[in-house]
Protein backbone atom coordinates (compact mmCIF):
# COMPACT_ATOMS: atom_id res chain seq x y z
CA UNK A 1 0.00 0.00 0.00
CA UNK A 2 1.07 3.50 -0.92
CA UNK A 3 -0.70 5.86 1.44
CA UNK A 4 -0.60 9.77 0.41
CA UNK A 5 -2.85 10.63 3.14
CA UNK A 6 -2.29 11.25 6.58
CA UNK A 7 -3.23 8.26 8.47
CA UNK A 8 -3.46 6.81 11.91
CA UNK A 9 -3.54 3.22 13.07
CA UNK A 10 -4.02 1.31 16.15
CA UNK A 11 -1.29 -0.51 17.27
CA UNK A 12 -1.93 -3.72 20.16
CA UNK A 13 1.43 -4.33 22.68
CA UNK A 14 2.16 -6.21 26.02
CA UNK A 15 2.18 -2.89 27.92
CA UNK A 16 -1.00 -1.12 26.73
CA UNK A 17 -2.42 0.00 23.14
CA UNK A 18 -1.22 3.06 21.16
CA UNK A 19 -2.04 4.73 18.32
CA UNK A 20 0.98 5.36 15.28
CA UNK A 21 0.14 8.86 13.50
CA UNK A 22 1.05 8.82 9.62
CA UNK A 23 2.34 12.19 7.87
CA UNK A 24 0.93 12.85 4.79
CA UNK A 25 0.73 16.00 1.97
CA UNK A 26 0.16 19.77 3.66
CA UNK A 27 -3.18 19.06 2.22
CA UNK A 28 -4.56 16.16 3.98
CA UNK A 29 -3.36 16.39 8.15
CA UNK A 30 -5.38 14.72 10.28
CA UNK A 31 -8.24 15.83 11.63
CA UNK A 32 -8.77 14.81 16.01
CA UNK A 33 -12.35 14.56 15.65
CA UNK A 34 -12.24 12.12 13.27
CA UNK A 35 -9.76 10.13 15.37
CA UNK A 36 -11.80 10.68 18.28
CA UNK A 37 -14.99 9.37 16.78
CA UNK A 38 -13.05 5.95 15.34
CA UNK A 39 -11.82 5.45 19.18
CA UNK A 40 -15.45 6.16 20.62
CA UNK A 41 -16.42 3.28 17.94
CA UNK A 42 -13.94 0.46 19.17
CA UNK A 43 -15.06 2.13 22.89
CA UNK A 44 -11.81 2.65 23.37
CA UNK A 45 -11.06 5.27 26.56
CA UNK A 46 -7.85 7.48 25.84
CA UNK A 47 -6.62 11.16 27.39
CA UNK A 48 -8.39 13.48 25.07
CA UNK A 49 -6.46 16.44 25.64
CA UNK A 50 -2.94 14.37 25.43
CA UNK A 51 -4.12 13.13 21.75
CA UNK A 52 -5.07 16.54 20.79
CA UNK A 53 -2.05 18.23 21.38
CA UNK A 54 0.15 15.13 19.52
CA UNK A 55 -2.70 15.42 16.74
CA UNK A 56 -2.05 19.38 16.12
CA UNK A 57 1.60 19.43 17.13
CA UNK A 58 3.01 16.34 15.06
CA UNK A 59 5.04 16.36 11.99
CA UNK A 60 6.66 13.16 11.54
CA UNK A 61 5.93 9.68 12.69
CA UNK A 62 4.39 9.57 16.02
CA UNK A 63 3.34 7.25 18.50
CA UNK A 64 0.97 7.46 21.55
CA UNK A 65 0.01 5.34 24.01
CA UNK A 66 -3.53 5.34 24.53
CA UNK A 67 -4.55 3.23 27.35
CA UNK A 68 -2.41 0.66 29.38
CA UNK A 69 -4.70 -2.11 28.53
CA UNK A 70 -3.64 -4.51 25.35
CA UNK A 71 -6.66 -4.28 22.80
CA UNK A 72 -8.07 -6.89 20.88
CA UNK A 73 -6.92 -7.40 17.15
CA UNK A 74 -9.29 -5.22 14.70
CA UNK A 75 -9.85 -5.69 11.59
CA UNK A 76 -9.96 -2.97 8.49
CA UNK A 77 -12.58 -0.41 8.99
CA UNK A 78 -14.84 0.81 6.62
CA UNK A 79 -17.57 4.22 7.59
CA UNK A 80 -20.04 5.33 5.11
CA UNK A 81 -21.92 8.59 5.20
CA UNK A 82 -24.94 9.15 3.05
CA UNK A 83 -25.40 13.11 2.17
CA UNK A 84 -28.64 14.54 3.94
CA UNK A 85 -30.46 14.92 0.47
CA UNK A 86 -29.26 10.95 -0.39
CA UNK A 87 -27.88 11.51 -3.94
CA UNK A 88 -24.40 10.50 -2.66
CA UNK A 89 -22.49 8.66 0.00
CA UNK A 90 -19.06 8.60 0.65
CA UNK A 91 -16.44 5.80 2.46
CA UNK A 92 -13.61 6.34 4.62
CA UNK A 93 -11.68 3.17 5.28
CA UNK A 94 -9.25 2.75 8.45
CA UNK A 95 -6.31 0.15 8.54
CA UNK A 96 -6.44 -2.85 10.71
CA UNK A 97 -3.86 -3.45 13.83
CA UNK A 98 -0.91 -4.86 12.52
CA UNK A 99 -1.67 -8.90 11.32
CA UNK A 100 -5.55 -7.71 11.06
CA UNK A 101 -7.64 -9.00 8.44
CA UNK A 102 -8.42 -6.77 5.75
CA UNK A 103 -11.93 -6.47 4.25
CA UNK A 104 -12.90 -8.41 0.93
CA UNK A 105 -15.19 -6.88 -2.08
CA UNK A 106 -17.96 -9.04 -0.42
CA UNK A 107 -17.85 -7.65 2.92
CA UNK A 108 -17.57 -4.05 1.73
CA UNK A 109 -20.71 -4.66 -0.55
CA UNK A 110 -22.22 -5.93 3.04
CA UNK A 111 -21.08 -2.75 4.79
CA UNK A 112 -22.93 -0.42 2.27
CA UNK A 113 -25.97 -2.51 2.17
CA UNK A 114 -26.23 -2.41 6.14
CA UNK A 115 -25.52 1.70 6.47
CA UNK A 116 -28.66 1.63 3.73
CA UNK A 117 -26.97 1.76 0.15
CA UNK A 118 -29.18 0.02 -2.07
CA UNK A 119 -28.67 1.78 -5.44
CA UNK A 120 -25.55 3.13 -7.43
CA UNK A 121 -22.50 1.72 -4.96
CA UNK A 122 -19.47 2.35 -7.40
CA UNK A 123 -17.97 -1.26 -8.06
CA UNK A 124 -15.26 0.29 -9.71
CA UNK A 125 -13.83 2.49 -6.49
CA UNK A 126 -14.36 -0.52 -4.16
CA UNK A 127 -11.37 -2.17 -7.11
CA UNK A 128 -10.05 0.71 -6.65
CA UNK A 129 -9.76 0.58 -3.06
CA UNK A 130 -8.65 -2.93 -3.14
CA UNK A 131 -5.70 -2.11 -5.64
CA UNK A 132 -4.35 0.42 -3.76
CA UNK A 133 -5.59 1.11 -0.29
CA UNK A 134 -6.02 4.78 1.18
CA UNK A 135 -6.72 5.03 4.36
CA UNK A 136 -8.59 8.32 5.93
CA UNK A 137 -9.14 9.05 1.87
CA UNK A 138 -12.84 10.05 1.41
CA UNK A 139 -14.00 7.88 -1.60
CA UNK A 140 -17.33 8.83 -3.97
CA UNK A 141 -18.85 5.14 -3.17
CA UNK A 142 -22.56 5.73 -4.42
CA UNK A 143 -24.52 8.14 -6.21
CA UNK A 144 -28.07 8.63 -7.39
CA UNK A 145 -29.08 8.30 -10.44
CA UNK A 146 -30.32 12.04 -10.83
CA UNK A 147 -34.20 12.89 -12.20
CA UNK A 148 -34.75 13.96 -15.05
CA UNK A 149 -36.91 17.97 -14.74
CA UNK A 150 -39.66 17.87 -17.59
CA UNK A 151 -39.88 21.46 -19.67
CA UNK A 152 -43.78 23.50 -18.51
CA UNK A 153 -45.69 24.77 -21.29
CA UNK A 154 -45.05 27.30 -23.35
CA UNK A 155 -47.30 29.58 -25.54
CA UNK A 156 -46.24 31.53 -28.39
CA UNK A 157 -48.12 34.65 -29.08
CA UNK A 158 -48.71 35.47 -32.37
CA UNK A 159 -49.27 39.32 -31.83
CA UNK A 160 -47.92 41.64 -29.32
CA UNK A 161 -48.87 41.67 -26.34
CA UNK A 162 -46.41 43.52 -24.86
CA UNK A 163 -48.95 46.85 -23.43
CA UNK A 164 -46.09 48.61 -22.18
CA UNK A 165 -44.62 49.60 -25.72
CA UNK A 166 -45.14 53.88 -26.40
CA UNK A 167 -46.81 54.88 -29.39
CA UNK A 168 -44.31 56.42 -32.12
CA UNK A 169 -43.81 60.38 -32.09
CA UNK A 170 -43.67 62.41 -35.37
CA UNK A 171 -41.13 64.79 -36.42
CA UNK A 172 -42.96 67.29 -34.93
CA UNK A 173 -43.28 65.40 -31.47
CA UNK A 174 -47.40 64.81 -32.02
CA UNK A 175 -48.38 61.68 -31.29
CA UNK A 176 -48.65 59.06 -34.69
CA UNK A 177 -52.08 57.47 -34.91
CA UNK A 178 -51.44 55.77 -37.90
CA UNK A 179 -49.00 53.19 -36.56
CA UNK A 180 -50.49 52.72 -32.82
CA UNK A 181 -48.68 49.59 -32.68
CA UNK A 182 -50.24 48.69 -29.24
CA UNK A 183 -53.50 48.14 -31.28
CA UNK A 184 -53.72 44.40 -33.22
CA UNK A 185 -56.02 44.28 -35.68
CA UNK A 186 -56.91 40.38 -36.97
CA UNK A 187 -58.99 38.91 -39.73
CA UNK A 188 -60.73 36.14 -39.70
CA UNK A 189 -58.28 32.50 -39.67
CA UNK A 190 -55.45 34.58 -38.70
CA UNK A 191 -53.08 32.26 -35.82
CA UNK A 192 -53.31 33.38 -32.33
CA UNK A 193 -51.31 31.44 -30.11
CA UNK A 194 -49.29 28.16 -30.63
CA UNK A 195 -49.01 25.77 -27.38
CA UNK A 196 -45.86 23.61 -27.28
CA UNK A 197 -47.17 20.79 -24.98
CA UNK A 198 -45.24 20.24 -21.77
CA UNK A 199 -42.63 17.93 -21.44
CA UNK A 200 -42.78 15.07 -18.79
CA UNK A 201 -39.45 14.81 -16.40
CA UNK A 202 -38.29 11.03 -15.33
CA UNK A 203 -38.03 10.21 -11.69
CA UNK A 204 -34.05 9.68 -10.21
CA UNK A 205 -33.54 7.08 -7.77
CA UNK A 206 -31.27 8.21 -4.34
CA UNK A 207 -28.92 6.11 -3.03
CA UNK A 208 -30.83 4.51 -0.62
CA UNK A 209 -33.07 3.03 -3.36
CA UNK A 210 -35.89 5.65 -3.13
CA UNK A 211 -37.45 7.97 -5.63
CA UNK A 212 -36.30 11.12 -6.70
CA UNK A 213 -39.50 12.77 -7.99
CA UNK A 214 -38.73 15.21 -10.98
CA UNK A 215 -39.97 19.06 -10.89
CA UNK A 216 -43.46 19.47 -11.46
CA UNK A 217 -44.29 20.26 -14.55
CA UNK A 218 -47.00 22.68 -15.40
CA UNK A 219 -49.16 21.42 -17.81
CA UNK A 220 -51.52 22.93 -19.93
CA UNK A 221 -54.40 22.65 -21.91
CA UNK A 222 -55.95 25.04 -24.82
CA UNK A 223 -59.57 25.59 -24.84
CA UNK A 224 -61.12 28.17 -26.99
CA UNK A 225 -61.99 31.44 -25.97
CA UNK A 226 -64.78 33.77 -27.58
CA UNK A 227 -64.66 34.08 -31.30
CA UNK A 228 -61.53 31.75 -31.04
CA UNK A 229 -61.19 28.08 -32.77
CA UNK A 230 -58.13 25.48 -32.14
CA UNK A 231 -56.62 23.23 -34.46
CA UNK A 232 -57.34 19.61 -34.93
CA UNK A 233 -54.59 18.68 -32.59
CA UNK A 234 -55.72 21.21 -30.23
CA UNK A 235 -52.18 22.92 -30.29
CA UNK A 236 -52.79 26.23 -32.10
CA UNK A 237 -55.59 28.80 -31.30
CA UNK A 238 -56.97 30.86 -34.91
CA UNK A 239 -59.38 33.84 -34.86
CA UNK A 240 -63.20 32.79 -36.54
CA UNK A 241 -63.59 36.88 -37.14
CA UNK A 242 -62.29 39.87 -37.95
CA UNK A 243 -61.26 42.30 -34.93
CA UNK A 244 -59.18 43.46 -32.31
CA UNK A 245 -56.74 41.16 -30.30
CA UNK A 246 -55.88 41.60 -26.54
CA UNK A 247 -53.98 39.77 -24.02
CA UNK A 248 -56.59 40.12 -20.75
CA UNK A 249 -55.40 38.77 -17.67
CA UNK A 250 -53.63 36.17 -19.08
CA UNK A 251 -56.40 35.45 -21.62
CA UNK A 252 -56.61 35.92 -25.52
CA UNK A 253 -59.69 38.17 -26.20
CA UNK A 254 -60.62 38.98 -29.67
CA UNK A 255 -63.47 41.24 -30.16
CA UNK A 256 -65.44 41.57 -33.12
CA UNK A 257 -66.08 45.75 -33.43
CA UNK A 258 -68.72 47.52 -32.43
CA UNK A 259 -68.40 50.42 -35.49
CA UNK A 260 -70.39 53.62 -34.50
CA UNK A 261 -69.97 55.51 -37.75
CA UNK A 262 -70.58 58.91 -36.19
CA UNK A 263 -71.42 60.83 -32.66
CA UNK A 264 -72.66 58.94 -29.71
CA UNK A 265 -75.25 60.77 -28.68
CA UNK A 266 -78.85 60.59 -28.71
CA UNK A 267 -79.37 59.32 -32.17
CA UNK A 268 -77.41 55.89 -30.35
CA UNK A 269 -77.83 56.16 -26.45
CA UNK A 270 -74.81 55.06 -23.80
CA UNK A 271 -72.83 52.27 -25.46
CA UNK A 272 -71.95 48.96 -23.76
CA UNK A 273 -70.53 46.46 -25.75
CA UNK A 274 -68.85 42.57 -25.07
CA UNK A 275 -65.89 43.94 -27.59
CA UNK A 276 -64.64 46.72 -28.94
CA UNK A 277 -66.26 49.97 -30.06
CA UNK A 278 -64.48 52.61 -32.69
CA UNK A 279 -66.67 55.74 -32.88
CA UNK A 280 -66.17 57.56 -35.90
CA UNK A 281 -67.48 61.29 -34.26
CA UNK A 282 -67.59 62.28 -31.30
CA UNK A 283 -68.69 61.64 -27.89
CA UNK A 284 -71.28 63.96 -26.43
CA UNK A 285 -71.39 64.79 -23.13
CA UNK A 286 -73.87 63.03 -20.78
CA UNK A 287 -73.30 59.61 -23.22
CA UNK A 288 -71.46 56.56 -21.99
CA UNK A 289 -69.69 53.85 -24.01
CA UNK A 290 -68.18 50.72 -22.07
CA UNK A 291 -66.17 47.81 -24.05
CA UNK A 292 -64.96 44.62 -22.52
CA UNK A 293 -62.17 45.71 -25.22
CA UNK A 294 -60.46 48.81 -26.68
CA UNK A 295 -62.41 52.19 -27.37
CA UNK A 296 -61.17 54.32 -30.03
CA UNK A 297 -62.58 57.49 -30.81
CA UNK A 298 -61.29 59.68 -33.67
CA UNK A 299 -63.33 62.77 -32.94
CA UNK A 300 -63.45 64.43 -29.39
CA UNK A 301 -64.54 63.45 -25.61
CA UNK A 302 -66.93 65.99 -24.13
CA UNK A 303 -68.21 65.25 -20.94
CA UNK A 304 -69.13 61.51 -21.37
CA UNK A 305 -67.80 58.48 -19.75
CA UNK A 306 -65.20 56.06 -21.41
CA UNK A 307 -64.39 52.80 -19.91
CA UNK A 308 -62.38 50.10 -21.48
CA UNK A 309 -61.21 46.50 -20.28
CA UNK A 310 -58.44 47.25 -22.80
CA UNK A 311 -56.92 50.30 -24.03
CA UNK A 312 -58.72 53.73 -24.41
CA UNK A 313 -57.35 56.09 -28.00
CA UNK A 314 -58.60 59.26 -28.68
CA UNK A 315 -57.54 60.57 -31.92
CA UNK A 316 -58.12 64.30 -30.85
CA UNK A 317 -58.91 64.45 -27.21
CA UNK A 318 -60.88 64.57 -24.20
CA UNK A 319 -62.64 67.97 -23.05
CA UNK A 320 -64.53 66.76 -20.16
CA UNK A 321 -65.75 70.04 -19.03
CA UNK A 322 -65.27 68.72 -15.11
CA UNK A 323 -67.52 65.56 -15.54
CA UNK A 324 -65.74 63.63 -18.69
CA UNK A 325 -64.18 60.40 -17.54
CA UNK A 326 -61.71 57.93 -18.92
CA UNK A 327 -60.90 54.46 -17.12
CA UNK A 328 -59.02 51.92 -18.84
CA UNK A 329 -57.78 48.39 -17.99
CA UNK A 330 -54.77 49.09 -20.72
CA UNK A 331 -52.96 52.32 -21.95
CA UNK A 332 -54.87 55.39 -22.38
CA UNK A 333 -53.30 57.37 -25.55
CA UNK A 334 -55.09 60.64 -26.52
CA UNK A 335 -54.00 64.30 -27.82
CA UNK A 336 -54.82 66.29 -25.17
CA UNK A 337 -56.65 66.07 -21.56
CA UNK A 338 -58.54 69.10 -20.20
CA UNK A 339 -60.50 69.02 -17.16
CA UNK A 340 -61.29 65.37 -16.74
CA UNK A 341 -60.53 62.40 -14.59
CA UNK A 342 -58.19 59.82 -15.93
CA UNK A 343 -57.58 56.24 -14.43
CA UNK A 344 -55.36 53.47 -16.53
CA UNK A 345 -53.72 50.17 -15.32
CA UNK A 346 -51.23 50.95 -18.07
CA UNK A 347 -49.25 54.22 -19.21
CA UNK A 348 -51.35 57.48 -20.00
CA UNK A 349 -49.82 59.14 -22.94
CA UNK A 350 -50.55 62.39 -24.57
CA UNK A 351 -49.57 66.09 -25.27
CA UNK A 352 -51.07 68.23 -22.95
CA UNK A 353 -53.05 68.03 -19.46
CA UNK A 354 -55.34 71.23 -18.32
CA UNK A 355 -56.94 71.46 -14.75
CA UNK A 356 -57.78 67.33 -14.55
CA UNK A 357 -56.73 64.54 -12.23
CA UNK A 358 -54.88 61.77 -13.70
CA UNK A 359 -53.46 58.48 -12.71
CA UNK A 360 -51.61 55.77 -13.60
CA UNK A 361 -49.94 52.50 -12.56
CA UNK A 362 -47.62 53.09 -15.21
CA UNK A 363 -45.44 56.13 -17.05
CA UNK A 364 -47.81 59.30 -17.47
CA UNK A 365 -45.84 61.50 -20.23
CA UNK A 366 -46.78 64.80 -21.82
CA UNK A 367 -44.34 65.48 -24.04
CA UNK A 368 -44.33 66.26 -28.09
CA UNK A 369 -45.49 69.27 -29.47
CA UNK A 370 -46.72 70.92 -26.56
CA UNK A 371 -46.16 69.08 -23.22
CA UNK A 372 -47.66 70.98 -20.89
CA UNK A 373 -49.41 69.62 -17.36
CA UNK A 374 -51.62 73.31 -16.07
CA UNK A 375 -53.35 72.67 -12.84
CA UNK A 376 -54.96 69.37 -11.42
CA UNK A 377 -53.21 66.52 -10.28
CA UNK A 378 -51.35 63.59 -11.90
CA UNK A 379 -50.30 60.46 -10.48
CA UNK A 380 -47.66 57.81 -11.64
CA UNK A 381 -46.77 54.45 -10.00
CA UNK A 382 -43.34 54.62 -11.72
CA UNK A 383 -42.25 58.25 -13.57
CA UNK A 384 -43.81 61.32 -15.06
CA UNK A 385 -42.38 62.93 -17.73
CA UNK A 386 -43.33 66.62 -18.62
CA UNK A 387 -41.69 69.60 -21.30
CA UNK A 388 -43.80 72.38 -19.13
CA UNK A 389 -44.80 72.23 -15.84
CA UNK A 390 -47.33 74.63 -13.84
CA UNK A 391 -47.51 78.68 -15.68
CA UNK A 392 -46.39 81.60 -14.86
CA UNK A 393 -49.36 82.47 -13.15
CA UNK A 394 -48.65 80.05 -10.09
CA UNK A 395 -50.98 77.81 -10.72
CA UNK A 396 -50.86 74.71 -8.25
CA UNK A 397 -50.11 71.73 -9.84
CA UNK A 398 -49.37 68.56 -8.06
CA UNK A 399 -47.22 66.06 -9.44
CA UNK A 400 -46.91 62.77 -7.31
CA UNK A 401 -44.87 59.34 -7.72
CA UNK A 402 -45.38 56.60 -5.55
CA UNK A 403 -47.12 53.60 -4.97
CA UNK A 404 -49.78 52.59 -7.16
CA UNK A 405 -52.17 54.90 -7.60
CA UNK A 406 -55.19 52.99 -6.51
CA UNK A 407 -53.74 52.38 -3.01
CA UNK A 408 -52.81 56.05 -2.86
CA UNK A 409 -56.45 56.83 -3.53
CA UNK A 410 -57.33 54.59 -0.71
CA UNK A 411 -54.84 56.14 1.43
CA UNK A 412 -56.38 59.60 1.00
CA UNK A 413 -59.63 58.40 1.49
CA UNK A 414 -59.01 56.92 4.91
CA UNK A 415 -57.54 60.00 5.94
CA UNK A 416 -60.26 61.87 5.10
CA UNK A 417 -62.72 59.98 6.42
CA UNK A 418 -60.44 58.97 9.87
CA UNK A 419 -61.32 62.29 11.44
CA UNK A 420 -65.13 62.00 10.83
CA UNK A 421 -64.90 58.48 12.34
CA UNK A 422 -62.93 59.63 15.61
CA UNK A 423 -65.81 62.38 16.12
CA UNK A 424 -68.65 59.76 16.03
CA UNK A 425 -66.79 57.60 17.80
CA UNK A 426 -66.05 60.75 20.76
CA UNK A 427 -69.97 61.47 20.85
CA UNK A 428 -70.64 57.79 21.26
CA UNK A 429 -68.13 57.39 24.29
CA UNK A 430 -69.37 60.67 25.84
CA UNK A 431 -72.94 59.13 25.69
CA UNK A 432 -71.75 55.78 27.49
CA UNK A 433 -70.14 57.56 30.34
CA UNK A 434 -72.80 60.21 30.86
CA UNK A 435 -75.78 57.59 31.08
CA UNK A 436 -73.15 55.60 33.01
CA UNK A 437 -72.27 58.16 35.78
CA UNK A 438 -75.89 58.59 36.15
CA UNK A 439 -76.48 54.87 36.71
CA UNK A 440 -74.19 54.82 39.40
CA UNK A 441 -75.53 57.49 41.27
CA UNK A 442 -78.60 55.75 41.24
CA UNK A 443 -80.59 56.99 38.87
CA UNK A 444 -83.22 54.65 37.59
CA UNK A 445 -82.82 55.28 33.65
CA UNK A 446 -86.32 54.85 31.15
CA UNK A 447 -86.81 52.38 28.34
CA UNK A 448 -85.82 55.19 26.06
CA UNK A 449 -82.62 56.10 28.08
CA UNK A 450 -80.97 52.06 28.50
CA UNK A 451 -82.41 51.69 24.58
CA UNK A 452 -79.49 54.58 24.15
CA UNK A 453 -77.27 53.54 26.03
CA UNK A 454 -77.11 50.26 24.35
CA UNK A 455 -76.94 51.49 20.83
CA UNK A 456 -74.11 53.74 22.53
CA UNK A 457 -71.80 50.55 23.15
CA UNK A 458 -72.44 49.04 19.79
CA UNK A 459 -71.59 51.71 18.15
CA UNK A 460 -68.74 52.60 20.18
CA UNK A 461 -67.70 48.56 19.60
CA UNK A 462 -68.26 49.04 15.76
CA UNK A 463 -66.66 52.51 15.37
CA UNK A 464 -63.44 51.46 17.41
CA UNK A 465 -63.24 48.32 14.90
CA UNK A 466 -63.47 50.77 12.19
CA UNK A 467 -60.84 52.93 13.66
CA UNK A 468 -57.98 49.44 14.58
CA UNK A 469 -58.73 48.71 11.01
CA UNK A 470 -58.16 51.93 9.24
CA UNK A 471 -54.75 52.74 11.54
CA UNK A 472 -54.12 48.95 10.37
CA UNK A 473 -54.45 49.52 6.66
CA UNK A 474 -52.89 53.40 6.61
CA UNK A 475 -49.51 51.62 8.14
CA UNK A 476 -49.56 48.78 5.58
CA UNK A 477 -50.17 51.82 2.64
CA UNK A 478 -47.25 53.80 3.71
CA UNK A 479 -44.88 50.31 3.90
CA UNK A 480 -45.87 49.96 0.60
CA UNK A 481 -45.24 53.48 -0.07
CA UNK A 482 -41.88 53.43 1.67
CA UNK A 483 -40.46 50.27 -0.01
CA UNK A 484 -41.29 51.86 -3.39
CA UNK A 485 -38.36 53.66 -5.22
CA UNK A 486 -36.57 54.40 -8.21
CA UNK A 487 -39.31 56.31 -9.75
CA UNK A 488 -38.10 60.01 -11.04
CA UNK A 489 -40.14 63.07 -12.34
CA UNK A 490 -38.30 64.37 -16.13
CA UNK A 491 -38.89 68.01 -16.95
CA UNK A 492 -37.36 68.56 -20.31
CA UNK A 493 -38.29 72.42 -20.25
CA UNK A 494 -39.90 74.63 -17.48
CA UNK A 495 -41.51 73.80 -13.83
CA UNK A 496 -42.72 76.97 -12.26
CA UNK A 497 -43.59 77.89 -8.80
CA UNK A 498 -46.77 76.78 -7.55
CA UNK A 499 -46.07 73.02 -8.58
CA UNK A 500 -46.30 70.65 -5.59
CA UNK A 501 -43.93 67.27 -5.84
CA UNK A 502 -44.68 64.43 -3.81
CA UNK A 503 -41.96 61.47 -4.41
CA UNK A 504 -43.17 58.23 -2.22
CA UNK A 505 -44.45 60.57 0.30
CA UNK A 506 -41.78 63.10 0.42
CA UNK A 507 -43.03 66.25 -0.43
CA UNK A 508 -41.12 69.50 -2.19
CA UNK A 509 -42.28 72.40 -3.24
CA UNK A 510 -41.29 74.18 -6.37
CA UNK A 511 -40.07 77.88 -5.07
CA UNK A 512 -38.33 79.27 -8.91
CA UNK A 513 -38.05 78.39 -12.11
CA UNK A 514 -36.18 75.11 -12.74
CA UNK A 515 -35.04 74.06 -15.99
CA UNK A 516 -33.74 71.10 -17.84
CA UNK A 517 -34.01 68.53 -14.53
CA UNK A 518 -35.10 65.34 -12.83
CA UNK A 519 -36.69 65.02 -9.77
CA UNK A 520 -35.51 62.01 -7.67
CA UNK A 521 -35.87 60.83 -4.22
CA UNK A 522 -32.68 60.01 -2.75
CA UNK A 523 -32.68 59.24 1.12
CA UNK A 524 -35.30 61.05 2.63
CA UNK A 525 -34.93 63.94 0.63
CA UNK A 526 -36.14 64.82 -3.03
CA UNK A 527 -33.39 66.67 -4.93
CA UNK A 528 -33.17 67.92 -8.67
CA UNK A 529 -30.65 66.54 -11.03
CA UNK A 530 -29.29 67.12 -14.24
CA UNK A 531 -32.08 66.24 -17.08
Amino acid sequence: MSNKNAYFQLQSRSDGTYLLLYPGSEQNKLVFREIDEYLRVKQIEYDKENLMRAVSNFVGGTSIKLTGKPHAKEKEYLYVQISEDKRKAIARFYPPMENGALLTKAEIVSELVRAGIKFGAKEKVIDQFLENRQYCYTYLIAEAMPQVDGKNAVFTYHFNTDLSRKPKLNVDGSVDFHQLETICPVREGDKLLTLTPAVMGKPGIDVTGRPIAPATVKKVTLRPEKNTCLSEDGLEMYTTVDGLVSLIAGKIFVSNIYDVPANVDTSTGDIKFPGSVIVHGNVITGFSVEAEGDIIVDGVVEGASLKAGGQIVLKRGIQGMGRGILEAKGNIITKFIENATVKSDGYVSTEAILHSNVAAKGDVTATGRKGFVVGGSIRSGNCISVRTAGSTMGTTTILEIGADPVYMEEFQKINDEFPLLEEELEKATQTIGILTRRMKTGERLSADKIAKLEEARETKERLEKQVQYMLSRMDDLEEIASMQSGGCIRVSGVIYPGCKVMIYNTPYHIRSEMKYCRLIKEHADVRMVEY
